[in-house]
Formats: structure tokens, sequence, C-alpha cells
């Protein structure tokens, strides 16, 4: 368990942005796109917005995708596996890194074949609660060509992050822009922030 979280917080350190490639088993990533599209075919899913309070507003011309919020009042043990992990990794980064990370916030994601999200950073103008975004994905057998990769601006150059089962990636909220580029197939994840309020 603790590799994962240290391949997270390694590749951050050196290179701004940490993969792991397993920091979800495959049994817990299966189980989650299992209850995603659950969600996804109980109209349970809503089109994802953009800014916050005042500020918000939905536009699919900027972001396509549909999101469900998780939540441990939902009652779902498939649910509470995930954030169960989240806790795990908040106190391992808060002892290991001192973060001071005191909350979190994620919600299922799924693009539809032709959306995508433009380039971007998590976070909010009047707002620096959010300091880590986070996101897991849940695309079995992803295929070169299927589109949907997470293409993050590093160093001048762009990062494409393929979107493959059980990866997770994990950046500053307020230091790397980037976008989900054109997806041609359903591409699913949890994605979300570590905050301090």
């Amino acid at each position: 368990m603790e590799n994962d979280f240290e391949a997270l917080i390694s590749g951050f350190i050196l290179d701004r942005i940490g993969i792991s490639n397993h920091f979800l088993t495959d049994e817990l990533a299966l189980s989650l796109r299992g209850d995603l599209l659950d969600m996804k075919e109980q109209s349970r899913l809503k089109a994802a917005g953009i800014g916050n309070e005042g500020r918000f507003q939905k536009d699919e011309t900027v972001r396509g995708d549909q999101i469900y919020w998780l939540d441990r009042n939902n009652n779902s043990d498939i649910q509470d596996g995930f954030l169960d992990r989240m806790d795990d990794f908040v106190r391992y980064l808060n002892q290991s890194c001192y973060t001071g990370i005191t909350s979190y916030e994620f919600h299922y994601a799924h693009y539809g074949p032709g959306s995508f999200y433009k380039r971007h950073l998590d976070q909010f103008e009047n707002n620096s609660d959010r300091r880590f975004s986070m996101i897991s994905y849940l695309n079995d057998n992803w295929q070169q060509g299927d589109g949907g990769e997470l293409s993050v601006e590093q160093d001048g150059t762009d990062l494409a992050i393929s979107p493959v089962l059980g990866k997770t990636v994990f950046f500053k909220s307020d230091e790397l822009s980037h976008e989900v580029l054109l997806t041609h197939k359903p591409r699913l994840s949890v994605t979300g922030w570590l905050k301090r309020s």
C-alpha cells in the first residue's frame, strides 16, 4: 500500500506530477467502474459545470462530462472502499509531507464519445481550498486511439497520460494546467481534490 502512495509522492516531488499505475487494485477499480455505469443507467449522473458559487455555469463547449458526487451518506460499500483508500492516503501524505490536508471531495466522471474538457486549472479564482488534484481511471481495455488522455502542461511541453484502469494521477491544483482530450469511447474516472481550509 505505502509503495503505491510513495509512487505518487515521489513522482510529484521530482516532476510536479505523481503517477501510480496500481493505486487502485483491479478489484476496486472494476467495482467502481460497475457502480459508475449503474449510476449512468439510473440517470443519476448530472451535467458538470465550471466555476463555483455565483460564477457556476454549464457550457458544453468547455466541458462535456457528467458527474456523480461520492459521499459516505450514499450508503455504498463500493464508494466507501474508495473513500477508505483516500483516508489512508491523506493520513500518509500528512504524516510524511506535512501537507495539512483536512478534507476532500470526489466525483465519478463519465465522458461520452465526442466529449472533452478544455485546458484549465483546478483551483477557483475566489477559493484556494483545493490543494491537490487526483484522478483515478476506470477504463477497462483502453487502447491507443480511444482518446480521452489527460494532457498536462509541464515545463513548456504537453504530457499525455493514458486513462488506464487503476492508474492514478496526483498534482497541485493551482500549478499545472491540463485538459481532457477528445474521447472516442466512454471514458470513466473518479476525480477529486484534497483540500485545506
